[in-house]
């Protein structure tokens, strides 16, 4: 006889899924269906679990369920316990430990509001219900709803002062509290402080003549932001992206923090010979900080050279409107000034020229 090789070998069936067969056999059923058909088993089990007074049936289901909760096995507990429930009985004592029970195992699978319920249910029945307080103070807490959880913990102590449990639970219910209002305060503390820096850039923009533009959500935010400057302590120094056009070759720098105090012959020196290398993108070594100048244009199309000592503040108060006129300055968009930064002679004779023309155009 020949032997077949390699077969697969029989793989271990999880234990969920064992315990799942056992709901198909009748004795093992957690819960027995309310129409057994033609099932003479069923029909004898449904016969069984109901034989008796309510409270004996109730009882009985009380203590399956305890087994199952003890087992870790909440769900099937709660079955148990609702069936006890179900079975109406005139126990009260045992009907309140029922619904006790069932909270207990809502509150494991976090069914917070049917916690609430039952427990409301169950001081309905018994004023001094202390495991229903302090189950509903554990929903409570779970809740974030920390003041009452702390009344239902001061309701269950003013009877069973010496409760343990109870006390751990308002305590934890103090802490979280506690933790709760500090980080809204400094939630509050954070927007207050936010409003606080718009208010002054507001006033600190206005003050310059700075308009601003902006920009649909579509376009990539300038990762740079205007702002005060942190090291003085008058609040009333402007730091802002400014982005210098190099429009003969169709590039540009940004600088992320121009103080408005710093010339802009200094940022000059500082990026172009004879001080730093020559851009690779000047193909005719023109770019050189003495034989630069600057631009800038107003919201109304107004040209504004600027000269080799001219700060950002000087600038921004040249760009305003005079006496009478509409409203003008530099328009922000993106957070960003912009300016060109040209070779003097023909190249900035010819950008004049096409601006000129553009602006009337």
């Amino acid at each position: 006889m020949a032997i077949e090789e390699n077969l697969p070998l029989p793989q271990p069936v999880p234990v969920e899924e064992k315990l799942a067969a056992f709901d198909s056999v009748p004795l093992f059923m957690q819960r027995l269906p309310d129409d057994a058909g033609d099932d003479v088993a069923i029909s004898a089990l449904q016969s069984l679990a109901h034989e008796g007074t309510p409270d004996e049936i109730a009882q009985n289901f009380k203590e399956q369920g305890n087994d199952y909760f003890q087992g870790k096995r909440y769900r099937e507990a709660l079955g148990f316990y609702a069936q006890g429930i179900d079975a109406c009985p005139t126990d009260k004592t045992l009907l309140e430990a029922l619904l006790c029970n069932r909270a207990a195992c809502n509150l494991e699978l976090q069914n917070y509001g049917i916690v609430l319920k039952d427990c409301s249910k169950a001081i309905g029945i018994n004023p001094k219900a202390s495991k229903a307080y302090y189950r509903s103070a554990q929903a409570l807490i779970a809740l974030e709803r920390y003041d009452d959880a702390l009344d239902c913990c001061d309701h269950c102590l003013q009877f069973d002062k010496d409760n343990k449990g109870v006390q751990s639970a308002r305590e934890k219910a103090v802490r979280l509290k506690e933790a709760k209002e500090r980080k809204e305060r400094e939630k509050q503390e954070r927007i207050r402080q936010e409003q606080l820096k718009q208010e002054r850039l507001s006033a600190a923009y206005k003050e310059r003549n700075l308009i601003v533009v902006p920009v649909p959500d579509t376009v990539a935010q300038n990762p740079y932001e205007p702002h005060l400057d942190p090291e003085d302590p008058t609040n009333n120094t402007l730091i802002v992206p400014v982005l210098f056009l190099y429009p003969q070759y169709a590039t540009s720098d940004l600088i992320s923090h121009f103080q408005e105090d710093t010339p802009f012959a200094a940022h000059l020196s500082a990026m172009f010979p004879p001080n730093a290398p020559q851009p690779d993108w000047d193909q005719k070594g023109e770019y050189v900080a003495g034989g630069l100048v600057v631009y800038g244009f107003t919201r109304r199309q107004r040209l504004l050279r600027i000269g080799k000592k001219m700060t950002l503040r000087d600038v921004c108060n040249a760009a305003g409107a005079k006496e009478g006129d509409p409203r003008d300055g530099l328009e922000l968009k993106d957070g960003t000034l912009t300016f060109v930064v040209l070779p003097k002679g023909v190249e900035e004779q010819k950008w004049v020229e096409d601006f000129k023309k553009t602006r009337v155009t």
